[in-house]
């Protein structure tokens, strides 16, 4: 098997020369750079699988070269290097895109973990480029449709996000898609073939919630009659996806945060300490900030959990997705019903964005199955006026 190639960038002598050693007897090939100008020299002439690098340096400052290197490459694994005083700046290259960051003096089996699994990180892109991996809009019912300037914004931010281990807070209104926005940061990262692990906060009974997530033992409680994983288990290697999670109890998230902060949960009815490595993805519709003046959410589980934010936008505020949406639909709910594909007018597609659309892409569908069953060949904008009102807020 081939060597991986890695890259250190550090201005003093003594660590780069070391790590290089240490490197070299794991059978990698190293390459080593004293600053960020030489380093970019290096990462143009040759491929890196990893790049490690030291956020303060002379010349170029880490995230510096951490956005130079994602100018070039976006899919390099960046692991950053800092001192003791450094970690809100190693906070902030996290945020950049950085796949993770280690303090000074560098734990030796640290480091050799986080670069496994940044190499694997790094295959798992490459084979899938190999592969040209397309995915068909009209079969995929998770597909996020829509090319208009607030959606391509969205799908920006995934794309720079999702390879990250950063945790995502997914905020919007009901029906605009925040679980398929959650599901292609899975879909898109190194834990695409581990669980991804859904929980609707607001659906699970307040004194079920911490059963659920952290799972019970027997005879934890009356009904608690054999042993059970919780979704956080469930989600070991994967993601967890916490929908709704304005909706969870003071109680349950104070574990929540305890099991984000030290990467360990307990079952209900247990002291046994489980370790978990899992990604957080949260969703909400409520405002977390007024929530928490409110003092109904907590502040520290907010700045945990929203270390990238992403807001899905209202329908209303992408009416020229419609068309595209529209005909997604069709398609998929023709399928669906095993029919043929029925067409839909111009001036039908004008009626529907002319609709307010409170309950948003939700609703949009609902209105599309309706006109399919209602509608003869094809849909009309006669047809969207008798039957696409009144709308109902989904």
């Amino acid at each position: 098997m081939k060597a991986k190639k890695l890259l250190v960038i550090d201005d003093e002598r003594s660590i780069r020369n070391t790590l290089k050693e240490i490197l070299e007897y794991e059978n990698y090939k190293v390459d080593i750079a004293e600053d960020g100008i030489r380093a970019l020299e290096l990462i143009k002439k040759f491929k890196y699988n990893v790049i490690l690098c030291d956020i303060k340096m002379p010349k170029m400052d880490g995230i510096e070269v951490l956005e130079e290197i994602f100018k070039l490459y976006t899919d390099i694994p960046v692991l950053m290097i800092s001192g003791h005083g450094d970690i809100e700046t190693a906070v902030e290259a996290m945020k950049k895109g950085a796949f993770d960051f280690m303090e000074k003096p560098i734990d030796l089996n640290r480091l050799l973990i986080n670069i496994n699994n940044a190499v694997s990180k790094s295959d798992f892109v490459k084979e899938n480029k190999r592969k040209k991996i397309k995915k068909v809009k009209i079969n995929n019912p998770d597909e996020i449709i829509g090319e208009s300037n607030a959606i391509n914004r969205v799908k920006r931010i995934i794309e720079k996000v999702a390879s990250t281990e950063a945790r995502v807070l997914i905020t919007g209104d009901n029906g605009t898609g925040k679980e398929l926005v959650a599901k292609a940061l899975h879909e898109k990262s190194h834990r695409l073939k581990k669980p991804f692990i859904e929980v609707n906060c607001a659906a699970i009974p307040s004194e079920l919630i911490e059963s659920e997530l952290f799972g019970h033992e027997k005879g934890a409680f009356t009904s608690a009659h054999k042993q059970r994983k919780g979704k956080f288990e469930q989600a070991n290697g994967g993601t967890i996806f916490l929908d709704e999670i304005g909706d969870m109890s003071l109680s349950a998230q104070a574990k929540v945060l305890r099991a984000l902060q030290e990467h360990k949960i307990s079952r209900v009815g247990s002291d046994k300490e489980i370790n978990i490595n899992v990604r957080v993805i949260a969703a909400t519709n409520k405002d977390l900030k007024e929530e928490i003046k409110n003092n109904k959410f907590r502040e520290d589980l907010y700045h945990r959990l929203s270390v990238i934010l992403i807001h899905v936008p209202k329908l209303n505020e992408r009416i020229e997705d419609i068309p595209l949406l529209a005909k997604h639909f069709i398609n998929q709910i023709c399928q669906e019903y095993g029919t043929t594909i029925r067409k839909i007018s111009e001036d039908a597609i004008k009626e529907l964005q002319k609709i307010n659309w409170t309950g948003n892409i939700r609703e949009l569908r609902n209105v599309i199955e309706r006109l399919l069953i209602l509608c003869d060949d094809e849909i009309t904008k006669e047809n969207v006026i008798s039957f696409a009102e009144p709308i109902g807020n989904f």
